[in-house]
C-alpha cells in the first residue's frame, strides 16, 4: 500500500511538472503568435488607411503606435514616398499637352506632402494622442519643418516646365506668415498662390473647402492637371484634376 500511495505521489508529481513545463513552453509560443498577429493586424490598419476603408479615426489604436512610428520613421515610407512622386514624373511625361498659355495648374497640399510634421509628431505619440490644436499650431509658427525631399524635386521640376503651382492647405489662415517663412527655408519658392482657411471656412469639411479652392481656380480658367496630397480629402472631391496621387500618411486623418 505505502509503495502503491509512493509510486502515485511520483506520478502525479511527474504529471504536475510536464503540465508546468508545457504551459511554460505554450505561454512563449502563444506570445510569440500574439506579438506576430499584433503586426499583422496594425500592418492591416495602416494599409486600411492608406485606402480609404479606414475614416475619420482620431487617433491611432494604442497597440499600433509602435508600429505607425516604426513605419513613418522607417526607409520603407521614404521609398514608397519616392515611389509615388516617380508615378508622377511618368505621368506627367505623357499626359499633360501644356498650353504654354499661363493656365496650366498643379496642386499641392502642404503638411506631409510638401513639409513634414513628423517632428512634432515624434514628440506627441505619432497619432496615438489626440491632436492638440494649440500645441500644433505652436509648432508651426516655428516654421521649422523640413522639406519632403521627394516632393521639393518634383515641385521644381514641375515650375520649370511652366505650371502654375498653387498650394491648398488646410492651415488657418493666421498662419500664413509662418507657412511662408517655413516654406522658403526648406527651398519651395515660386508658386503662384496658397490657399489657407479663413474664418468662413471653418465651419466647412476639409474636403469641401479644398474642393470650393479648386473651383475658384477653375473659375479663372485653370487647367488642373494634377493634385498632390497626403490625405484623401486633399485629392477627392469636384472639380477632379486630370490626375491625384496621394502620399502616405497613417497617423491622422482629415476629412
Amino acid at each position: 500500500m505505502a509503495r502503491n500511495l509512493v509510486f502515485i505521489l511520483a506520478l502525479t508529481s511527474l504529471c504536475i511538472g510536464l503540465a508546468a513545463a508545457d504551459w511554460n513552453i505554450l505561454s512563449r509560443k502563444s506570445k510569440n503568435r500574439d506579438a506576430s498577429s499584433l503586426k499583422i493586424y496594425c500592418e492591416s490598419w495602416r494599409i486600411n488607411v492608406e485606402l480609404n476603408n479606414i475614416k475619420d479615426f482620431e487617433v491611432v489604436p494604442q497597440e499600433c503606435v509602435d508600429h505607425i512610428k516604426h513605419y513613418m520613421t522607417s526607409a520603407q515610407y521614404t521609398a514608397d514616398s519616392e515611389r509615388a512622386m516617380e508615378e508622377v514624373r511618368l505621368h506627367v511625361s505623357s499626359c499633360c499637352a501644356l498650353q504654354g498659355d499661363g493656365k496650366d495648374s498643379w496642386i499641392f497640399d502642404v503638411d506631409d506632402t510638401l513639409l513634414s510634421t513628423i517632428p512634432y509628431y515624434k514628440k506627441h505619440g505619432f497619432g496615438g494622442e489626440k491632436l492638440n490644436a494649440t500645441s500644433f499650431e505652436a509648432w508651426m509658427k516655428q516654421s521649422k519643418a523640413p522639406a519632403l525631399d521627394h516632393a521639393l524635386k518634383f515641385f521644381h521640376e514641375i515650375k520649370d516646365k511652366g505650371v502654375k503651382i498653387f498650394l491648398i492647405s488646410s492651415r488657418s489662415e493666421t498662419l500664413r506668415s509662418a507657412t511662408v517663412e517655413n516654406l522658403f527655408n526648406a527651398g519651395y519658392h515660386g508658386w503662384s498662390g496658397l490657399t489657407l482657411r479663413g474664418l468662413e471656412d471653418d465651419f466647412m469639411k476639409v474636403q469641401q473647402y479644398k474642393s470650393e479652392a479648386r473651383r475658384a481656380l477653375t473659375k479663372e480658367g485653370y487647367r488642373i492637371w494634377g493634385i498632390v496630397g497626403d490625405q484623401w480629402s486633399s485629392v477627392e472631391g469636384l472639380p477632379g484634376a486630370g490626375r491625384t496621387f496621394k502620399l502616405p500618411n497613417s497617423m491622422y486623418y482629415l476629412s
